[in-house]
């Protein structure tokens, strides 16, 4: 057999399985949202943002912590805010703290949800309904957070 022969079936599938944006895209969503279009790091969110004059929805989170879990299955399973992911901003998921401390205005807290718009001014004053962690929210506040999201958006129109 020759050193250069034609790839196997296998090769050839599992090299289009790794070039195929279906691939690429569902690890980054990491449960969040298969369909949303996620960026991989806060800088790549930023200059998108910038770009498509969308706001960028920063979700921090962990993958063991039980709230941090909770949230991710309403959030994914949440139509309206999946449409709204999708279509009105940049998205990205975060498994670690962002080196902008802006990120977290009043401590690095699981899970977390914080908006910047695409002047890359972080919208400290969107905030979910608890005084001594204004970023979280829990599963039963999906309809603040989808009001939140309302708000990014419409606050670009107004301000920028």
């Amino acid at each position: 057999r020759a050193l250069h022969s034609a790839p196997s079936w296998c090769e050839v599938v599992v090299r289009e399985v790794y070039a195929s944006s279906l691939y690429l895209s569902q690890p980054l969503s990491t449960g969040w949202g298969d369909d949303i279009e996620w960026v991989q790091t806060y800088e790549e969110g930023l200059a998108r943002s910038r770009q498509s004059k969308k706001p960028l929805m920063v979700i921090h989170h962990l993958e063991e912590c039980p709230y941090s879990q909770a949230l991710k299955k309403a959030f994914a399973s949440n139509t309206e805010i999946q449409q709204m992911a999708q279509e009105d901003f940049i998205m990205l998921n975060l498994v670690h703290s962002s080196s902008d401390d802006n990120m977290a205005p009043d401590g690095h807290y699981v899970p977390r949800i914080l908006f910047v718009d695409p002047s890359m001014t972080v919208r400290a004053d969107i905030t979910g309904k608890y005084g001594n962690r204004m970023y979280t929210y829990e599963p039963q506040d999906i309809s603040a957070l989808i009001e939140n999201m309302r708000q990014a958006k419409s606050l670009l129109h107004t301000e920028l």
